[in-house]
């Protein structure tokens, strides 16, 4: 190889663009992982999915011609979404009017004229990233568990995302909470994720408060009504993680999302459960990239989608 083409070859990036249900990130990243640019957007859900999709792709176009500019060469994309990410639609999809029927891929692919693009759901990128770089290195089984606006886990078994017969595998959000739970994923409804997600703690916090409140607001307060339900709500989610955690058996889990604001709420609340529940505890952490592990997970998968080394070097810390 020439020394043109390897310098070349160093400067090659991808790119990764993590879709939410309220904000929108774009990233570039070297081979290694190292991000070198990014960016955010509000994801104006009220306005539909086709406008949210386009912006972050011209988004997208933009940062790969400034890297561009300086002789850097986009090699592939990666592009995270919630839901169950197939080739043409997105089913339990955030609710964004339109995202169900988005082709993700093709979508990406097109705007970004780049004929290697890989998608996944959000959660599992994030234990991608967390497994390749983060809280999960060298724990096998792992379990990355995000706690946001929505619930989901991603099961991490020698190195790889459990993904499921049909994509769905970590779906939390969907358990049932009791018996008395009758109406599940077929009506319409998330039992545990409409209790104890951000989104549900904020509408039942309303609720009892008689006032808007959201979920930030709900674990800062000092009113007893507000602390009540949430420590029923960390104690309901408690109880599946550990029930989780006893069917796996992994050697570590790592918690990730808006939740962790309120580690030091969080964190004990499921240390209890586990310790009580599970025959052998798992070492339970906070993920190394809290509020953007599926930002990086869309970066990892761009990377492998190249055929690239998986991991970095023996040794090397993980990229910043």
């Amino acid at each position: 190889m020439s020394d043109g083409t390897r310098h070349a070859g160093e400067r090659d990036f991808v790119l990764g663009i993590d879709f939410g249900g309220t904000k929108v990130a774009v990233a570039a990243a070297d081979r290694t992982g190292r991000v070198l640019r990014s960016l955010r957007l509000d994801t104006l859900a009220a306005d539909g999915a086709a406008q949210a999709v386009e912006r972050a792709l011209r988004a997208a176009r933009e940062m790969r011609e400034a890297l561009g500019t300086e002789g850097g060469r986009c090699v592939a994309a990666g592009a995270v979404s919630p839901g169950v990410v197939h080739e043409d639609r997105i089913p339990f999809a955030p609710n964004v009017p339109g995202w169900q029927d988005l082709r993700l891929r093709h979508l990406t692919s097109e705007a970004l004229e780049l004929e290697v693009v890989a998608c996944a759901n959000d959660v599992k990128a994030g234990g991608l990233a967390e497994a390749r770089w983060g809280a999960l290195r060298d724990a096998d089984p792992g379990i990355f568990l995000s706690l946001g606006t929505g619930i989901g886990a991603a099961v991490v078994v020698g190195g790889r995302v459990l993904g499921g017969a049909h994509g769905a595998a970590g779906e939390i959000g969907y358990l049932l909470r009791d018996a008395s739970d009758t109406a599940g994923v077929a009506s319409g409804r998330a039992p545990l994720e409409e209790y104890a997600s951000g989104i549900g703690l904020a509408r039942r916090g309303s609720s009892a408060l008689g006032e808007p409140a959201t979920a930030a607001g709900l674990f800062a307060s000092t009113d007893a009504r507000a602390r009540a339900l949430v420590a029923d709500a960390l104690d309901q989610l408690a109880v599946h993680v550990a029930n989780l955690a006893i069917t796996v058996d992994p050697a570590r889990i790592a918690v990730g999302g808006g939740m962790m604001a309120s580690a030091e709420r969080v964190l004990p609340a499921l240390e209890r459960r586990l310790k009580e529940s599970v025959p052998f505890p798992p070492d339970l952490v906070p993920a190394r990239y809290v509020q953007d592990s599926a930002l990086r997970g869309a970066l990892a998968l761009a990377l492998d989608a190249t055929g690239g080394p998986r991991t970095p070097s023996t040794g090397a810390e993980p990229p910043a």
